[in-house]
């Protein structure tokens, strides 16, 4: 097995506040180079602000985060970031769009790219006639066509049919153990997050809740050892959250 060539996290004492609201209080986490960490949490949690302060895309007002011991202070070449949303540009053809992640902007890397997430026969067509995932499917191409040693994905299978989450899921677990970056998902599914990570972090209210390790062999199969995990964070939601059926319905699939 090759070396990580993920990038060593480190978030010490971090906060984050917005006028006179905090949004994240202390946050403390050691990631090693190559873990797969799932963040969870209910809306307005923070945990989406704590992806946004190690992609660089803000400051936190106390604290620090750093990568590989050096201060995050901006957008760095070596961390990509995939959305909910493809943001895939409409008048460029879909080799065209994963061209923009590439650093040299080299269009054979963008075909091996597009090759690495089964599009290599798409890299002509428009984005406009793609189905969803294969929108999600160009939009993680262009995000790792350029190597990262961190990849930061918030939420990025919420909008997809089952079927299609399914496909991705087990896409983007290949993916990271051929390539080795540390990979952080903010996701509201519990299932989600037991059958990618290596740990989960549970964030309510701005703060750390849960910080468990996942012991499950990979591939994962929905086992009593997987449901054990499931039902051990849930739990933990609910006796945090309250358990009004709207909250179970409408925010976690059990």
């Amino acid at each position: 097995m090759s070396k990580w060539i993920g990038a060593h996290i480190g978030v010490s004492g971090a906060s984050r506040r917005f006028a006179a609201k905090e949004v994240l209080r202390d946050i403390r986490l050691d990631i090693p180079a190559g873990q797969f960490v799932a963040i969870v949490g209910r809306s307005g949690c923070g945990k989406s602000t704590l992806l946004r302060l190690m992609a660089g895309l803000d400051t936190p007002t106390e604290g620090k985060l750093l990568i590989d011991g050096e201060a995050v202070s901006g957008i760095r070449e070596d961390v990509r970031m995939l959305f909910q949303d493809a943001r895939l540009l409409p008048w460029k053809r879909t080799v065209a769009n994963v061209q923009i992640g590439a650093r040299t902007r080299d269009k054979e890397q963008a075909l091996q790219a597009l090759d690495q997430v089964g599009l290599a026969d798409r890299a002509e067509a428009w984005p406009g006639i793609l189905s969803g995932g294969q929108r999600q499917r160009v939009s993680l191409a262009r995000a790792l066509v350029s190597s990262p040693r961190l990849l930061l994905l918030d939420e990025p299978l919420g909008a997809l049919d089952a079927l299609t989450r399914i496909d991705m899921q087990r896409l983007i677990e290949s993916l990271w153990e051929r390539q080795r970056f540390t990979a952080i998902l903010v996701t509201h599914d519990v299932s989600e997050a037991v059958a990618l990570a290596d740990r989960v972090v549970l964030i309510e209210e701005g703060k750390i809740a849960m910080d468990i390790k996942i012991t499950l062999d990979r591939p994962r199969e929905r086992d009593s050892s997987f449901i054990y995990f499931e039902k051990l964070i849930l739990d933990r939601i609910l006796d945090l959250g309250g358990d009004s059926p709207r909250y179970k319905k409408a925010t976690y699939s059990i």
